[in-house]
C-alpha cells in the first residue's frame, strides 16, 4: 500500500489571503497590531496556538486569538463569494493518483478539521482521502504524531509513505516520521528552507511531485 498524505494551506490550496485577513482580524480583536504579511505566512503549517505563539510572544492572549482567528474564518466561509482556489493541477493530480491501484491519499495539515470539512465539501472530495490528520487532535507540525497516526490507520509503511508540503514544518515533520519529504515551490517557504528541512527534491508542478513518489520498486529495495 502505498500513502501520499498532502499539507492543504500552501499545497492544495491557496488560502494566503484569507490567513492573512483573518489574522489581522484576530490581532485587532484583542488589541494588538496585526503582523506583516510575509510573518503571517511564515507561520502556515504550524498549530493555530503554536503560530500565534510564534507571532505575538508567549504573554500574548493566545487563546483570545486563536478563537478569534476561527470567528474570523467562519464568518468568512458564510459569504456567498468565499472560494479557496485550488493550485494549478492539484485537482488532477489527486485524480491521477487516486485512479491507482494501492495507493491511498491523506491529509496532515495545521488546519481546523472543521476547516478541512469545509474544503472537503466545496471541492466534492468527501471520498477521496483515506486519513485525515488536523490540529485539532496531535502536536503541531513538526512533530511526527499526524503521520504516524496516518500510517496507522492506513497500514502503510513509512518506506511507501510521502509526505508534500509548502513548508519546512513539513519536511521536518516527514523526516522524523521516516517518511519519504517532498517539497513544492509554490507556497508559503522558500525552496531553500525546504531543502535545509529536509526535502528530497522540491518540485515546481504537480506532475514533476508525482515523478518523486515512491513506487513498489522503492519497497523492494528498502
Amino acid at each position: 500500500m502505498r500513502l501520499i498524505v498532502f499539507d492543504v494551506d500552501g499545497t492544495l490550496v491557496d488560502s494566503q489571503h484569507h490567513i492573512v485577513a483573518a489574522q489581522a482580524v484576530a490581532f485587532a480583536a484583542v488589541g494588538l497590531a496585526p503582523p506583516s504579511r510575509a510573518a503571517a505566512l511564515s507561520v502556515v503549517g504550524l498549530s493555530l496556538r503554536e503560530a500565534f505563539r510564534v507571532l505575538a510572544g508567549d504573554d500574548a492572549p493566545i487563546d483570545g486569538l486563536a478563537e478569534a482567528y476561527k470567528d474570523a474564518w467562519h464568518q468568512m466561509r458564510r459569504q456567498p463569494a468565499h472560494e479557496e482556489p485550488l493550485f494549478p493541477g492539484a485537482r488532477e493530480s489527486l485524480a491521477r493518483l487516486a485512479a491507482v491501484p494501492g495507493t491511498l491519499l491523506g491529509i496532515a495539515t495545521g488546519k481546523s478539521r472543521r476547516g478541512v470539512a469545509a474544503l472537503l465539501e466545496a471541492q466534492g472530495w468527501a471520498a477521496l482521502f483515506a486519513t485525515i490528520q488536523t490540529a485539532d487532535d496531535h502536536p503541531s507540525k513538526p512533530d511526527p504524531s499526524m503521520l504516524v497516526a496516518a500510517m496507522e490507520e492506513t497500514g502503510a509503511a513509512p518506506a511507501m509513505t510521502a509526505m508534500i508540503g509548502d513548508t519546512s514544518f513539513d519536511m521536518a515533520m516527514a523526516v522524523a516520521a521516516g517518511v519519504r519529504p517532498l517539497g513544492v515551490a509554490w507556497g508559503y517557504h522558500p525552496a531553500a528552507a525546504l531543502l535545509a528541512a529536509g526535502a528530497t527534491s522540491v518540485a515546481d508542478s504537480f506532475e514533476a511531485v508525482e515523478a518523486q513518489l515512491p513506487r513498489p520498486a522503492d519497497r523492494e529495495a528498502a
